[in-house]
C-alpha cells in the first residue's frame, strides 16, 4: 500500500485558519508571513503537517499548537516600513520648520511627531506596565493618587486651608525659636531610642540565626547518627553471617563485633543506644545460644530458630560493662534481652521495659522511675525462690535461685504496671533505699538483704 493510499484514508479536517488574513495595525504585533522569524515559520509549517494528518488523538496536540504561537507571535512588536517613513517625514518637516522659522509648519511637524512617536512607544509602555506592575499594583497607585486628591480638595475647597494661613500669621515665630529647640532636643532622644531599638532587633535577629544553625547543627548530627548506626548494622550483619544467612561466628568475628559494638555505643545518644540494642536483641545477638561443643556453631531449635541455653550458652555480642552509667531515659526497650549486661548507674526512666529480659541484670544504682515494667522479666521461677545473681553460684533456672536482677539502691519512683511478683521481689532483694521507692509500698514484705 502507498503513502498516498494512506493518506487519502484519513478522516478531513478544517482547514487551519491562514495567518495571512490577519490585518494588524501598522504599530501592533504583526503576524502576518513577512514578518514571520525563522522560529515563527517552522512552527506554522510543523502545524500545517499536524494538518494533514489530523485525527480525533492528535486534535488537542493541534490546539495547543496553535495557543502556543499565537502567544509567541502577540509577544513581537514590529513595526511597518511605512510608519517609519511617516515618522521621518514628521521629523524633517519639524526641523523645517526650525530652519524657516515658520511657527505652522514647525508646529505641525512637531503634533505629528509626537502622535506618531506615542502610538509607536503605547505597545511597548503597555508590556512594561503589564510585567512591571501587578493588577494589584496598579490599583494601589490609582487609590493613593485619588487620596491625595481628595485631601488637596478638601483642604482647598472647605476653607481648612485659609484658616491654616490665618492661624499660620498669628504664630509669634520669634518667640517659638526655644520651642524649636525643644523640638530638636526630642528629635535627638527619638533618634537614640531608634538606635537602641535597631540594636535590640540586630541582637533579636542574630539570636534567631543561632538558634536556627543550632536547629540545622542538630539535625545534621541525627542524620550522621542514623548513617553510622545504619552502617554498623551492615558491618555486623557480614561479619557474622555466611552466604547463605546462617550464624557462623567463630571466637575472632564475635571480639570484633563486641569491639564494634563498645565503639558505637559510646558515640552515640540514648535514642542511638536503643535502636542498636534492639537490633541486636531482635536478632539474637544478645541472646545465648547453644552451640556445636566442636565446631562452635549455634544450632537450630528445629522450628526456624536457634536454640537457647541460658546455663552453658554463649552470646555472639557480649554486652557487659558497655551500658554502665549509660542514659538511656525515655527511650524503647521493648523485648530487648539485656540479661546479665552490667547498668550500674544507669538511667533508665521513663524506659518502656514491656516483655524486655533483665535477669541476672546488674541494676544496682539505677534509676527506673516513670519506667514501663508490663511482663518485664527480673528473674526466673518464682518471687518466693528467686534471688539476685552470686559471684560464685551458678545460677538455677527452674527455681529461680541466683536468677534475679541486682536491685540494691535502684529508684523504681513512679514506675508502670509494676506486677505482684516484681514488686515482692524488689521488696525482698533492693534494700531500705528501694524499698521506699516501690509503688504500693513494701509494708510485709520481708527485706532479706537486711540492709
Amino acid at each position: 500500500m502507498t503513502i498516498e493510499s494512506n493518506y487519502s484514508n484519513l478522516p478531513t479536517s478544517e482547514p487551519v485558519p491562514e495567518y495571512d488574513d490577519l490585518q494588524p495595525d501598522d504599530f501592533e504585533g504583526s503576524g502576518c508571513e513577512n514578518n514571520l522569524t525563522p522560529e515563527g515559520l517552522a512552527t506554522q509549517q510543523a502545524l500545517a503537517a499536524i494538518t494533514s494528518l489530523q485525527s480525533p488523538q492528535n486534535t488537542t496536540t493541534l490546539k495547543q499548537a496553535r495557543s502556543l504561537f499565537r502567544q509567541y507571535t502577540s509577544d513581537r512588536f514590529t513595526v511597518k516600513p511605512r510608519a517609519l517613513l511617516l515618522m521621518l517625514m514628521a521629523i524633517a518637516i519639524t526641523i523645517i520648520g526650525f530652519a524657516t522659522n515658520n511657527s505652522i509648519i514647525g508646529l505641525l511637524g512637531t503634533v505629528a511627531t509626537l502622535l506618531l512617536s506615542v502610538a509607536m512607544l503605547l505597545p511597548w509602555l503597555q508590556f512594561l506596565l503589564s510585567e512591571w506592575f501587578s493588577p494589584q499594583d496598579r490599583t494601589l497607585f490609582v487609590a493613593f493618587l485619588g487620596l491625595l486628591v481628595a485631601i488637596f480638595g478638601l483642604v482647598r475647597f472647605t476653607g481648612v486651608g485659609d484658616r491654616l494661613l490665618a492661624w499660620g500669621r498669628k504664630i509669634n515665630w520669634e518667640a517659638s525659636g526655644t520651642l524649636a529647640e525643644w523640638f530638636g532636643a526630642l528629635g535627638q532622644i527619638l533618634i537614640a531610642i531608634i538606635a537602641v531599638y535597631v540594636a535590640w532587633r540586630q541582637y533579636v535577629i542574630s539570636k534567631d540565626l543561632t538558634i536556627q544553625q543550632n536547629l540545622l547543627t542538630v539535625q545534621q548530627n541525627i542524620i550522621t547518627q542514623q548513617q553510622t548506626i545504619d552502617s554498623y548494622f551492615q558491618g555486623v550483619s557480614d561479619l557474622v553471617l555466611d552466604e547463605e544467612g546462617l550464624l557462623e561466628d567463630w571466637p575472632q568475628e564475635r571480639a570484633i563485633a563486641e569491639g564494634r559494638t563498645a565503639a558505637i555505643l559510646s558515640s552515640v545518644d540514648g535514642s542511638g543506644k536503643a535502636k542498636i540494642l534492639r537490633f541486636l536483641s531482635r536478632s539474637k545477638l544478645l541472646t545465648p545460644l547453644k552451640r556445636d561443643r566442636r565446631l562452635g556453631r549455634a544450632i537450630l531449635n528445629g522450628v526456624g530458630g536457634y536454640a537457647e541455653d541460658r546455663l552453658e550458652g554463649v552470646r555472639v555480642i557480649d554486652l557487659g560493662v558497655m551500658l554502665a552509667a549509660a542514659d538511656l531515659s525515655g527511650t524503647d526497650l521493648r523485648w530487648t534481652d539485656l540479661s546479665e549486661a552490667n547498668l550500674v548507674r544507669a538511667n533508665l526512666s521513663d524506659c518502656d521495659l514491656v516483655k524486655a529480659n533483665l535477669s541476672r541484670t546488674i541494676l544496682y544504682d539505677g534509676n527506673l522511675s516513670g519506667a514501663d515494667l508490663n511482663t518485664t522479666r527480673l528473674f526466673y521461677g518464682s518471687h518466693e525462690q528467686a534471688s539476685p545473681r552470686s559471684r560464685t553460684e551458678p545460677p538455677n533456672y527452674k527455681t529461680g535461685e541466683h536468677t534475679g536482677a541486682v536491685v540494691e539502691n535502684a529508684d523504681f519512683t513512679n514506675a508502670k504496671r509494676m506486677s505482684e511478683s516484681i514488686r515482692h521481689y524488689c521488696c525482698a532483694w533492693g534494700g531500705e533505699a528501694t524499698r521506699g521507692t516501690i509503688p504500693g509500698g513494701c509494708e510485709g514484705i520481708p527485706n532479706k538483704l537486711n540492709r
